[in-house]
């Protein structure tokens, strides 16, 4: 039941006319937001961006690079905004690396761009994974999205020799310190963890302060920690549309409290989706290549399945609840599944 490297779709915004970096991520104010309960009708979204998923499975073949070049290549064609990895670091679903996968994939592009959703950062040293970002953003021409979480219950923080206990204070620490890295030209840093003494370093990131910070939790208080220091909040694909709407609701009140203008905050959703004309035979494999993909059963009600017009309204829905980003997430059958959603689902949302 694991996804293969076939054919999928993005489009990327535009470099800044004076420096060449590309904007950064924001969504349409609060005036202009199409304001649409969860289920509403028949309202569409012409504001909400629509991003899919890079296929990072290796099935027992191996790694197939003609394959995958051309999946990003068709990604590009279809008009997506963007498309992301996820990070499994441990574990038996035969995943590749977020980072080395994106950076493949812009070489494999000229405008699309290239995300993680998430990095679970307690897990890493900050200046390698701010070194590297930084170099990626070079690489591709300023076209990273960054996604950040602190990691949930259950991660197996002993195994990266990081405290269980102090994940959150090593993740806002990291992230400093990170930021620090990409816009200080001396960095002195004087942390609990991490002590920098007038260290460098360079270059710079091609996107100017940094590139985009997408921050991810399922807590309260990661929803407000992303307002504080991230430009928007993905929620989680294992999350239901339900739960996402009132995590939204947190994020716009935390907004409002810190006096924060929205249209400088995005808010996204990853969403697994199945479009199959057969409801019963969608929802099967959904469920199966969830089950693969989380290793345990009874995720198949996060997802959005069905034949095109039932996905359409499960997608009106994550809108409705306020989702400016909808990153589409296939789990079979890659390269049919863009080519179905780019040409009978998205169109009826615009």
């Amino acid at each position: 039941m694991s996804p293969t490297l076939r054919r999928g779709s993005a489009v990327a915004r535009s470099r800044r006319a004076s420096s060449g970096a590309a904007p950064r991520t924001r969504h349409a104010s609060a005036d202009t937001r199409v304001a649409v309960l969860v289920g509403a009708g028949l309202a569409t979204f012409p504001g909400v961006r629509f991003a899919i998923s890079i296929p990072q499975h290796v099935g027992d073949d191996g790694f197939d690079p003609g394959a995958f070049r051309s999946h990003l290549a068709r990604v590009e064609a279809l008009g997506f905004h963007s498309a992301w990895t996820q990070e499994q670091i441990l574990g038996s679903a035969r995943t590749l690396s977020p980072l080395e996968t994106m950076t493949y994939a812009a070489a494999a592009t000229d405008r699309l761009r290239l995300g993680c959703a998430v990095f679970v950062t307690p897990l890493h040293n900050p200046l390698h994974l701010a070194k590297a970002i930084c170099s990626l953003d070079h690489l591709s021409r300023g076209r990273v999205e960054v996604g950040v979480a602190t990691g949930g219950p259950g991660r197996p923080f002993a195994a990266f020799g990081v405290d269980a206990d102090k994940p959150v204070a090593r993740f806002n620490e990291g992230i400093a310190l990170m930021k620090a890295c990409w816009t200080e030209p001396e960095i002195n840093f004087d942390g609990r963890i991490w002590k920098l003494d007038r260290a460098v370093m360079e270059p710079k990131p091609f996107q100017q302060p940094h590139p985009p910070i997408w921050v991810g939790g399922s807590h309260p208080n990661g929803m407000r920690r992303a307002v504080r220091i991230g430009d928007g909040f993905f929620g989680a694909g294992s999350q239901t549309t339900t739960a996402f709407a009132e995590q939204v609701q947190i994020v716009r009140a935390e907004l409002a409290e810190c006096d924060r203008d929205p249209s400088t905050f995005a808010i996204a959703k990853r969403v697994y989706i199945h479009v199959d004309d057969d409801p019963e035979r969608a929802r099967e494999r959904i469920a199966a290549a969830l089950a693969y993909h989380y290793g345990r059963s009874g995720l198949e009600a996060v997802a959005v399945t069905g034949p095109p017009a039932a996905c359409v309204a499960g997608l009106r829905e994550v809108a409705g609840a306020g989702a400016d980003m909808i990153l589409l997430n296939p789990l079979v059958d890659d390269a049919e599944q863009a080519e179905r959603l780019a040409a009978e689902v998205i169109p009826e949302l615009r």
